[in-house]
């Protein structure tokens, strides 16, 4: 690979945020190359710069935002400070974007298939109304959107996140770019579902030379995928070169500490041999969580019996057609214990915990919760169930009031149940914060100054505030890095201990799953299909369906090779941001190792 031109080469690139007057270096110097067909995977904590690094390179940095030095060279030629016409002329065409966040990034007035169509378009792929109406329903086909004829014709708000998700990498595929640069493109994806999709970007790959940049959290994803890697801290690159090589042998403490936290790799060693001692790894390892205290688990407190949902879907004529998201769905949960919902996308798991929450009405069937009937349940014994029944919800972008402060959004639960006056509220709010690890200097700042992590953090300390018995986590983690993710589910195990808690946990992420959950329910088209003990799916998956859920985990097969010694002394600083470092932040064009920074 070293005989090729790169298509791509940064060279010590520069962001930064704010005015002239008070500029937030937020890059410090960031230098890569990619190749032609290569597949690059960069991996960091939430908020290390890895989407402001690939923002930069298409000039689509957001708010105040700018590049303030260094170069990116496309194809040989400078990209920053061309025309923004001569950029437009470059995204979509040479160089896709799949962005983050599929739940704001579609139209919500237009239908999925005209946003695909108006991609088509605008990128020159076809013409003439019936061209155009074909290509766009390869595309979706191609991203692993079933039925995709008839999905055309739906709206955003009626597809899951995944289906979300898969539609607008079926629109950064459209025009068959040099380059895709994937911005975290499965995280809302359940593993079928994605190991699709990343098969049909590895197709691409070989076939049209299409290199791809993948920015991930999932560490299993970036060893299976992706042939280099590189690692981002605070707006640096501590380390890159071959993954595997990486994964197995990290030389950079802050690399150690990722392997060591990501549970889509740490899935494979928890449980599988009780009688090996677990390695300490990091303040935050998440094999301690299967060594956790005993639990006492108690009497039943949700029960759910024969729960069905169905949906009445619009068609011409002013007719409808009967949709059956949940059928005959039955469970129960013991107080203390952890359920955990998992399936592919569309699988009903999310309607399941709308009707739990009485966010939906089941169409047949019941819930009950302590014994009491919850569709029974008056106006005001609704709103005290609320207290002890509080949801995290899927969507870190769509579930934050964007008008509210991050500090005011936590204290709401408390204002409307009138708990405690207005000091006693903000020092809960201070508290929740320092339990979800974010800086108590948030409170006064709005969701769209966070990332995606941040938000999720918000979002979970919310649901925390009132200290409820019951918490619905609808994909609560699935949005976080693997360092923030270990500290949630850390914290959550903590709670559960302390508190009693209960919780439903719905996750397409079944590495989560195997150190969370006590029970597993398996969901395919709205039925339950397996049943059983954490340790008994795992081990002994009854059903195909739950044996190619297992065998889709990403990673799951990589051996890993961080030693005891490596973080027997290592206690992380987040907060203090490595020295700059030329080395470090360098060409990577090479696969050498480059192992960089200081050792924090």
């Amino acid at each position: 690979m070293s005989e090729q031109q790169p298509i791509l080469s940064v060279r010590d690139l520069k962001v930064a945020f704010g005015t002239k007057k008070k500029q937030n270096e937020v890059l410090h110097g960031v230098g890569f190359d990619v190749y032609p067909g290569e597949t690059v995977a960069i991996v960091g904590e939430s908020g290390s710069g890895k989407s402001t690094t690939m923002h930069a390179v298409i000039n689509l940095l957001p708010g105040t935002g700018k590049v303030t030095g260094g170069s990116v060279q496309w194809n040989g030629r400078e990209l920053v400070g061309i025309g923004r016409k001569e950029m437009e002329s470059i995204r979509g065409r040479e160089i896709g974007l799949v962005p983050q966040d599929p739940m704001s990034n579609l139209n919500p007035v237009w239908s999925v298939g005209f946003q695909v169509e108006e991609a088509i378009r605008a990128n020159g792929l076809a013409s003439g109304k019936k061209a155009v109406h074909a290509r766009a329903v390869e595309v979706l086909e191609q991203a692993g959107l079933q039925n995709a004829e008839q999905r055309m014709k739906q709206y955003p708000h009626q597809f899951s996140g995944g289906m979300k998700q898969r539609a607008l990498i079926g629109i950064g595929l459209a025009a068959n770019p040099e380059l895709l640069i994937a911005d975290e493109p499965t995280s809302a994806l359940d593993v079928t579902v994605q190991r699709v999709v990343l098969n049909h970007l590895e197709t691409l790959t070989k076939e049209l030379g299409t290199a791809v940049v993948f920015i991930t959290h999932d560490l299993g994803l970036a060893a299976e995928r992706a042939e280099k890697l590189i690692v981002m801290y605070k707006g640096n690159i501590v380390e890159s070169g071959p993954s595997r090589e990486i994964l197995q042998n990290p030389q950079h403490p802050y690399t150690r500490r990722l392997v060591s936290a990501a549970p889509s790799l740490a899935s494979r060693r928890i449980g599988a041999d009780a009688s090996l001692p677990a390695a300490p790894t990091s303040t935050f390892d998440v094999a301690a969580l299967a060594e956790s205290t005993e639990r006492k688990i108690g009497e039943p407190l949700i029960e759910v019996e024969g729960l069905r949902k169905v949906y009445k879907l619009r068609k011409g004529n002013f007719g409808s057609e009967d949709f059956v998201a949940v059928d005959n769905a039955t469970f129960t949960i013991n107080r203390g214990e952890t359920l955990a919902l998992v399936g592919e996308s569309g699988s009903g798991k999310s309607t399941i915990a709308k009707m739990v929450l009485q966010l939906e009405d089941a169409t047949a069937g019941t819930i009950k919760i302590e014994g009491r009937d919850t569709s029974k349940l008056n106006g005001r014994e609704l709103f005290n169930l609320r207290r002890t029944l509080q949801p995290v919800f899927q969507d870190p972008y769509g579930s934050l009031d964007p008008l509210y402060n991050i500090g005011n959004t936590i204290m709401e639960p408390l204002k409307i149940h009138n708990v405690g006056d207005a000091a006693s509220r903000k020092a809960r709010m201070y508290e929740l914060l320092d339990q979800v690890s974010l800086p108590r200097e948030v409170a006064t700042r709005y969701p769209n100054e966070l990332s995606g992590g941040q938000r999720q953090r918000v979002a979970v300390a919310r649901g925390l505030a009132l200290k409820p018995d019951i918490l619905v986590l609808d994909e609560a983690v699935s949005a976080l890095d693997v360092l923030v993710q270990a500290q949630i589910l850390d914290l959550l195990a903590e709670l559960q201990r302390d508190l009693g808690l209960t919780y439903l946990f719905i996750t397409h992420d079944l590495a989560v799953v195997r150190l969370i959950a006590d029970r597993v329910c398996v969901m395919q088209q709205g039925k339950i299909v397996e049943q059983a003990t954490t340790d008994e799916v795992f081990e002994n998956p009854q059903q195909e369906y739950t044996r190619n859920l297992l065998a889709a985990i990403p990673g799951a097969s990589i051996e890993l090779g961080v030693e005891p010694a490596a973080n027997e002394d290592y206690v992380p600083h987040l907060e203090a941001a490595p020295e700059h470092s030329a080395e470090a932040n360098g060409a990577m064009g090479n696969a050498s190792r480059n192992s960089t920074g200081p050792a924090f």
